[in-house]
């Protein structure tokens, strides 16, 4: 997906593309060719505006890179080694010696305000024992993280979505910014096929497993996951098809996300 595919196009595969182009109702009905053209226009460049700005707006929490979270795993191991035996007094460790040459653990005060040892329990704040509501994007795990970014980039609905964007924009939140980036500046092709044919695509089935020996293999940061889509198209004629693709999934500092595709 490194070249442009708008590079080598035909004027009359350009007028094919803009004929398929889905259009909201309000700008299919404007008066005149020629205010009908720049209302299209306004269309496309304000769909464009919406992705670049949402982009825009993830770039800015750049995930953590592989490198840099190595960095800091071997700082804060360094650091503890360093606490444990130069510095035991910062773990609670601190010894004081007893005049006899053996060493005893000095006794931590009590905070003040907590129950003393033994003592009845008070009961905590209803801040404190509130729990926090659930994140409504689970990027726990990469293989699940995988499924759920394929599912929703290839279920397509195009009088709703009305460009490739809004698919895009809609499995985003398991993709790295640089790839929405990227799918939102291309052509997919299904789209169109879709889109010419009148088509609503949906995904049955979405199978997950390790990419083949090609692909580097797993590490704790990154991984590569063979997925396999089965979608449905109802529309001037129904059909099936079956999607495979390689997906890099990478760790990042808030969970997996999605940062390659290969296949498309």
């Amino acid at each position: 997906m490194t070249k442009n595919p708008s590079d080598d196009k035909t004027p009359q595969e350009w007028r094919e593309l803009l004929n398929s182009y889905t259009y909201p109702e309000e700008v299919r009905a404007t008066d005149g060719r020629r205010a009908r053209r720049r209302a299209k226009k306004r269309h496309r460049e304000d769909s464009r505006r919406r992705t670049t700005e949402w982009v825009r707006e993830q770039r800015s929490r750049d995930p953590l890179r592989p490198g840099g979270a190595f960095i800091i795993v071997v700082l804060v191991l360094a650091l503890g080694l360093g606490a444990r035996y130069l510095w035991p007094g910062l773990l609670g460790e601190d010894k004081t010696d007893d005049g006899k040459g053996s060493k005893t653990a000095a006794t931590a005060s009590p905070t003040p305000g907590a129950p003393a040892a033994g003592g009845p329990s008070t009961p905590s704040s209803p801040s404190a024992s509130s729990s926090s509501p659930a994140p409504a994007v689970d990027r726990s795990a990469p293989d699940a993280v995988a499924r759920e970014a394929i599912r929703l980039y290839l279920t397509r609905t195009p009088p709703q979505d009305q460009t490739h964007g809004d698919a895009v924009l809609r499995a985003a939140p398991y993709m790295s910014p640089a790839l929405v980036e990227n799918l939102a500046a291309h052509r997919d092709k299904a789209w169109d096929r879709l889109v010419s044919r009148g088509g609503v695509s949906t995904v049955k089935t979405v199978t997950v497993s390790p990419a083949g020996k090609d692909l580097p293999a797993d590490s704790p940061l990154r991984v590569w996951r063979k997925v396999v889509a089965e979608v449905h198209v109802e529309g001037y004629t129904n059909y099936k098809e079956t999607t495979t693709l390689q997906a890099e999934v990478v760790h990042a500092d808030d969970g997996w996300q999605v940062s390659r595709l290969m296949g498309l």
